[in-house]
């Protein structure tokens, strides 16, 4: 089995705060964790939880307080581990007088390309993110989800072997969202592994083998999006039209959804509800199990944290 592609040991990042810094706020604590090879891993939790610190440590731009970490079997400390990683920043800035053209052959030159090297890879990779027709118009006039595929385009420019995007998605509308996910979805079939932060759970759902969700500082659960969650049916969900009024009790718990009406029953009432609704003259359109999601299973981790924060709170005032 080839190594992990990313390994964290106990990383730990604290931050002086308060009069005279003699106070300690802990940002991350204790995360450890793997990426393997190939794999889209997706780095779940909400704002100010630590994945963006996680990232910047991982890059070198920030410092641990304790605990280490290697990409690709190097330690995050050797600088020559940077020409096999692509990293797109929560919010990349890029001077925006100069094209998308211009932008990606200044980055290129850090690669030792020759010219005609040069050339190619830009048209190669302004053809893969979208933007061959856009290429020689100032990014002033770009759209923020064109101003992201700039982005993306430079992380992937030298075809590393890991590519590390800190909220990619943040700020899109669905046409870029779809679009950005389109480009993860290629860099795993061209074999790259991809790591990438995030807050919105149906895009960790769609795209990742793997999620790690962090809460609070705290690495709170990882594994595929399915394993997070307790699989069994929570209960049967039965979508059906009305063909006539009726006054069942039944429908006094169902939801209404322009012409259709949504019930949920425990799965041994299943049946007994299915024949009330029938003899109500209702048209049984569906019928589904309900099971707990990734975004059940994240908000319940949201809340816990805050509580005990809170608590925390009373108990030093």
């Amino acid at each position: 089995m080839p190594d992990p592609a990313i390994e964290i040991e106990n990383l730990t990042k604290e931050y002086p705060f308060g009069f005279l810094h003699l106070k300690k706020r802990t940002s991350l604590e204790g995360l450890s964790m793997q990426v393997e090879m190939g794999d889209v891993f997706g780095f779940i939790g909400p704002n100010g939880a630590g994945k963006s610190t996680t990232i910047k440590l991982l890059m070198g731009l920030i410092f641990p307080t304790a605990g280490s970490a290697r990409i690709l079997g190097k330690p995050i400390s050797d600088v020559e581990m940077h020409r096999d990683i692509g990293y797109l920043p929560e919010q990349p800035y890029f001077y925006d007088y100069l094209t998308a053209a211009e932008v990606l052959d200044y980055f290129a030159r850090f690669h030792d390309l020759t010219a005609a090297d040069r050339k190619d890879r830009v048209d190669r990779m302004l053809k893969k993110v979208g933007l061959e027709t856009a290429r020689k118009i100032q990014l002033r006039k770009y759209s923020k989800g064109m101003l992201q595929r700039v982005g993306l385009a430079q992380a992937i420019l030298h075809d590393p072997k890991v590519v590390i995007l800190d909220e990619p998605m943040s700020g899109l509308d669905p046409v870029g969202r779809r679009e950005v996910r389109d480009i993860i979805l290629e860099l795993k079939k061209d074999g790259k592994t991809v790591m990438f932060s995030t807050h919105i759970l149906s895009d960790a759902e769609t795209l990742c083998d793997r999620v790690g969700v962090i809460v609070g500082g705290k690495l709170r659960g990882v594994g595929a999006p399915g394993t997070l969650v307790d699989m069994k049916t929570l209960g049967m969900e039965i979508l059906f039209e009305l063909t006539k009024p009726s006054n069942v009790p039944l429908l006094s718990s169902a939801t209404r959804t322009g012409e259709c009406y949504r019930l949920q029953v425990p799965e041994q009432e299943l049946y007994g509800a299915i024949e009330q609704l029938r003899g109500a003259g209702a048209r049984i359109l569906s019928v589904s199990q309900v099971k707990a999601t990734l975004e059940e299973f994240f908000m319940n981790l949201v809340e816990a944290d805050r509580a005990q924060g809170a608590a925390v709170e009373v108990s030093e005032q």
